[in-house]
């Protein structure tokens, strides 16, 4: 079994918006001021974004790519990446699992995954068939670690069972939805991922956006220059589905924290993620780099710990 590498701390940027809400020259000055201010980890898909109205999938790859073969920064980041959710790349069968490393190394521009993601879990595809397709790209040095994104406890303990039992690399890492206001990874999977000593890279890590405090009861919203079109609406309206009581009370405490450090409300909420057991790093998207500046202070925010506990109990 292939020992994984150390993983990075601190806050990973979320890729999805490159080269969808954020063209390729604002794609740039994101990647450009996150590394600059100390950011290592950059989170991506093979997917990003298929979904948009315009766009066909191997977006954000492209653009990261380059980006990393223009700066040559290569060695200054890690790069983390997934399969397995693409129509174009569908699911965890062995050929699809290696065809697909291969097209994201040749959009990514490089000679290798730091951290390949399953997307999510297939259940059409026997287990111990992927997990020895992953170990081999692993072998080969295409990538460096594998991890879970989407997975169940129960899939995720079998897959790590079964890698345990084969010799075969195991998974080192997950990627579930988790934050403030979506906590049910604290339960089993929290447990798991501890005992396992696997590291947590919570995805939507601001909730859609209303972790920002941007979304404002009765028609209160903030004005951030929103993006438009289906998908970003729907987004936006998940976000304002937050707004019930608890949502409204979570958000005074957010105000109140983030006043007494003077940084943004974003930054206290994944600074909240990053100091839960586990975690390493919470993944955090930005369009612009006002955005980015309102999420950066979370890398060197310490909460005490009645702040922490504070907005535990909401």
């Amino acid at each position: 079994m292939t020992a994984s590498p150390t993983l990075p701390t601190g806050l990973c940027l979320g890729g999805n918006v490159f080269g969808w809400t954020a063209d390729e020259s604002t794609s740039f000055a994101l990647l450009d001021a996150f590394v600059d201010a100390g950011g290592r980890m950059i989170d991506t898909a093979d997917s990003y974004m298929a979904r948009a109205e315009g766009l066909s999938g191997g977006e954000s790859e492209t653009v990261i790519g380059r980006w990393l073969a223009r700066r040559g920064r290569r060695d200054d980041v890690v790069i983390a990446t997934k399969v397995g959710s693409w129509a174009e790349r569908k699911g965890l069968g062995p050929d699809n699992v290696r065809a697909a490393c291969d097209d994201s190394l040749r959009r990514l521009q490089t000679d290798h995954i730091d951290l390949y993601y399953a997307h999510r879990d297939d259940p059409d595809t026997p287990q111990e068939d992927y997990l020895e397709a992953f170990d081999g790209l692993v072998r080969a040095g295409k990538v460096r670690a594998v991890g879970a994104s989407n997975f169940e406890a129960d899939r995720l303990a079998s897959a790590l069972e079964l890698a345990d039992k084969h010799d075969l690399t195991r998974f080192a890492a997950v990627q579930p939805h988790y934050n403030l206001v979506e906590r049910e990874y604290e339960g089993e999977q929290a447990a798991l991922v501890d005992r396992e000593g696997l590291v947590c890279y919570p995805y939507f890590g601001l909730a859609k956006g209303f972790l920002t405090g941007k979304y404002r009861p009765e028609g209160g919203d903030v004005d951030t220059g929103a993006a438009t079109g289906t998908m970003a609406n729907a987004r936006a309206e998940g976000a304002r589905g937050y707004l019930d009581e608890r949502g409204v009370a979570l958000l005074g405490v957010l105000d109140e924290i983030a006043a007494a450090h003077r940084v943004p409300v974003a930054a206290v909420a994944l600074a909240w993620l990053a100091a839960q057991p586990t975690v390493a790093a919470p993944i955090a998207s930005a369009r612009t780099l006002d955005q980015l500046s309102e999420i950066l202070p979370a890398v060197s925010l310490t909460l005490s710990d009645d702040e922490l506990e504070r907005l535990r109990r909401m």
